[in-house]
């Protein structure tokens, strides 16, 4: 099984390259053979139909998503068992830091992967069955309703979610160019200040602290 797990992981990872330079015309069974350098038929071996394909990719995206925000100590989607001791405002300025950050790393060494998230968000449009695993799912929601709520923020349901989208748009803004004119270039002390900031006004607009 492991065996399978990883040859399904490396067609992903050549099936995200091929997706962040050319979008989903450039998916194809035979280009993913092609750039992970393995003999021709083997994607359609393991991913028979193009919607396996899609799938398989969706899913490497969310596993790796999931990595970067457990090594990150932020919320990965699994939700609390029960609510969390109360935050105080140093708590949100180390969490803003982290979402900074890790914004900054999705538009720098993880940007073939945010790339290759976008293009599926599209596809999703169309399978709405994708959209929960691509677009970090429910689970995530949960958590930021419940740090939130332990911040004290009036309404932490709809916030929760309002963050997520909000964390979300700034991603999406900085990769596609639209916000790059003012902002600072993206891997840089400035950009990740940047990102921070816009974090931390909104848990603070959300909060209070």
């Amino acid at each position: 099984m492991a065996g399978r797990e990883d040859r399904v992981a490396r067609l992903a990872d050549a099936a995200v390259e091929l997706l962040a330079e050319g979008g989903m015309r450039a998916l194809t069974h035979r280009a993913v053979d092609a750039r992970a350098g393995v003999p021709t038929g083997t994607t359609s071996a393991y991913l028979r139909t193009r919607a396996a394909l899609i799938e398989a990719v969706v899913q490497r995206l969310a596993d790796l998503d999931r990595a970067d925000l457990a090594v990150r100590d932020l919320p990965t989607g699994a939700s609390p068992p029960e609510p969390g001791p109360p935050l105080d405002a140093e708590d949100l300025d180390r969490l803003a830091t982290g979402v900074g950050a890790l914004l900054d790393r999705w538009l720098t060494t993880g940007r073939t992967r945010s790339l290759a998230r976008y293009a599926c968000l599209l596809e999703a449009v169309h399978r709405p069955e994708l959209r929960p695993v691509l677009a970090h799912g429910t689970g995530l929601r949960v958590q930021a309703r419940d740090l939130l709520a332990r911040a004290g923020a009036a309404d932490p349901r709809r916030q929760g979610d309002q963050l997520v989208a909000f964390v979300d748009g700034l991603l999406f803004d900085r990769l596609v160019g639209a916000g790059t004119l003012s902002a600072p270039a993206s891997g840089t002390p400035e950009s990740r200040a940047d990102l921070t900031a816009a974090v931390r006004a909104l848990l603070r607009a959300f909060t209070g602290r």
